[in-house]
């Protein structure tokens, strides 16, 4: 199923990509980035900037391995399309059905259940600890980690403790960020019979032919250094450091060392590695409707609003599909995004986009939280690319 993505004479030649990139190197915004950018299955620009590791100063190159965190989730969502597809797994199948002790209750102790669907589209009313308001919150006193930690937990454990909190919400009545994409891996470990790991590889990127992406990686691979902002520029993230991605959160405990560790239970939701040109097949496989990936029948239903009624926190205009926010109104996004338009990033500074009316896919991966996820690159960022594209014509 490879398939190559055309690369233009004019690579590197989007003048206003380029400038938003070098703008926010310039102003320490960012410590190194990696921008690739496809209209119409064409590269038109290719951009490796800045460092990879400034106090080495090994720069940055396009085959730069980054910490994925939640850029895993669209990952481990095809996966579990894919198993949709193979007749293995259904969409309305309840989560209880695969994972029997899996079963959150209510606050009231009703037991409700909770299906394939809802973990895919964060309706299923679990949350994240990250974004409790402190430590005193269910899902940190249960010990749960939001598998950007070096928690010592298996996949079981986790589930376990995630399972013991109380639900936010009854599942279906309500959107909200959480662990469902978790639960998830764990449903697919269960249909495949096989750890996370092998069975991400074997259902998408082995088939992609996303060879960089996995759960872990070696030291001497080319992993980029993890960055956090700060004042005059940003500095490098500490081993178990605690970030709030804002106010009122009580924040995300990283471990950079993680990814080194091969036998750190695996993250469904946030515990990928890869590089920017890996994550640009997948999406591509998807804008394209790629039949060999997944069926088009799926596809429509992965990039459909199943939040429909529903306000995203933060970001107004969007819903919700499987594994990704979709864009309802450009005019209360104030985006020049199409309607429709997939969008997601990753704490550790990464975000992308697809735009299926205009046949663009973008994929922005940095080194620096959280400028790169939800700071005001993000937002220059997908500027330049269109004015890049009214360029082109």
């Amino acid at each position: 199923m490879h398939h190559s993505i055309k690369q233009s004479s004019e690579v590197k030649g989007a003048v206003q990509i380029q400038a938003a990139v070098d703008r926010a190197l310039a102003q320490q915004r960012l410590v190194g980035a990696v921008v690739i950018a496809a209209h119409r299955g064409e590269i038109f620009h290719c951009q490796a900037a800045g460092y990879a590791d400034r106090e080495s100063q090994r720069p940055m190159t396009v085959d730069g391995v980054f910490r994925l965190a939640s850029v895993s989730k669209p990952i481990v969502s095809v996966a579990a399309l894919v198993l949709v597809a193979q007749g293995k797994l259904r969409l309305d199948d309840e989560v209880a059905h695969w994972l029997p002790a899996f079963r959150p209750r209510l606050a009231d102790q009703r037991d409700v259940p909770i299906t394939i669907r809802q973990l895919l589209s964060h309706t299923a009313g679990l949350g994240y600890r990250f974004l409790e308001a402190d430590e005193q919150g269910p899902l940190a006193r249960a010990g749960v980690s939001d598998g950007m930690d070096d928690s010592a937990l298996t996949l079981a454990e986790n589930l376990s403790r995630i399972a013991s909190a109380p639900l936010l919400y009854p599942p279906g009545d309500g959107w909200g960020y959480s662990l469902a994409s978790d639960v998830l891996g764990a449903v697919v470990e269960k249909v495949v019979q096989q750890p996370l790991n092998s069975a991400i590889r074997a259902l998408v990127t082995a088939p992609l032919g996303m060879l960089a992406t996995g759960f872990s990686a070696s030291r001497d691979s080319n992993v980029v250094t993890a960055y956090v902002s700060d004042t005059p520029r940003p500095r490098p993230l500490r081993e178990g450091e605690i970030v709030t991605p804002f106010d009122g959160a009580v924040g995300i405990r990283y471990s950079p060392e993680r990814v080194f560790d091969a036998c750190a239970w695996p993250s469904g939701g946030a515990g990928m590695v890869g590089t920017a040109g890996d994550l640009l097949r997948l999406l591509e496989a998807l804008r394209r409707n790629d039949e060999q990936l997944l069926p088009r029948p799926l596809i429509a239903e992965m990039v459909r609003d199943h939040a429909a009624g529903f306000e995203l926190p933060a970001a107004p205009g969007f819903g919700f599909g499987l594994g990704f926010s979709l864009l309802r109104d450009s005019q209360l996004a104030d985006s020049p995004e199409s309607p429709g338009t997939w969008r997601w990033g990753g704490e550790y500074g990464h975000s992308w986009f697809v735009d299926p009316q205009r046949e663009l896919s973008v994929v922005a991966f940095t080194n620096t939280l959280y400028e790169g996820m939800s700071g005001q690159f993000v937002t220059e960022l997908r500027d330049a690319v269109y004015a890049d594209l009214e360029a082109r014509g």
